[in-house]
């Protein structure tokens, strides 16, 4: 069997955590951000759990995490 490839897209994006739950950035933190609360920027610091929607899709282009 030939090996399969990790997208590198996804990589640099979502990393696995060691209980196997895929971790990703928030969005929204790139620009117009004087409008945008302290708290609101504060919280979108932290990394969020990927949808279980979106779970597959992922895992499928990660596949040796």
């Amino acid at each position: 069997m030939p090996k399969l490839k990790t997208h590198r897209g996804v990589a640099k994006r979502f990393q696995v955590t060691g209980t196997g739950k895929i971790v990703r950035r928030r969005a929204a933190k790139s620009h117009l951000l004087t409008k945008k609360t302290r708290r609101k920027k504060s919280s979108m610091k932290k990394t969020a759990v990927l949808s279980p929607a979106d779970h597959r899709t992922i895992e499928r282009l990660l596949p040796y995490a």
